[in-house]
């Protein structure tokens, strides 16, 4: 029984035990199976960006440019 010094159980007193804390042949249970859903081969992942993100980034940079463009011809005239 453990107690609030000890929190750890009396190993006395559990089942599978041998004397000296050793555990018998049979007792340890069976190997776990993989944790994750895609285990599997390795995959090396595409190097570089998609195409999406690069497109959205490149439209974004021009319409700026445009913006200051027009604004400095704009304070020019």
């Amino acid at each position: 029984m453990s107690s609030f010094d000890n929190p750890d159980p009396d190993p006395e007193r559990l089942p599978g035990l041998d004397r000296g804390g050793g555990v018998p042949p049979g007792e340890t249970p069976p190997a776990e199976a993989s944790t994750t859903s895609g285990a599997g081969p390795y995959r090396r992942p595409k190097p570089g960006w998609g195409k999406g993100p690069l497109i959205v980034i490149c439209v974004v940079a021009v319409l700026c440019a445009l913006f200051f463009l027009a604004y400095a011809i704009v304070l020019i005239t």
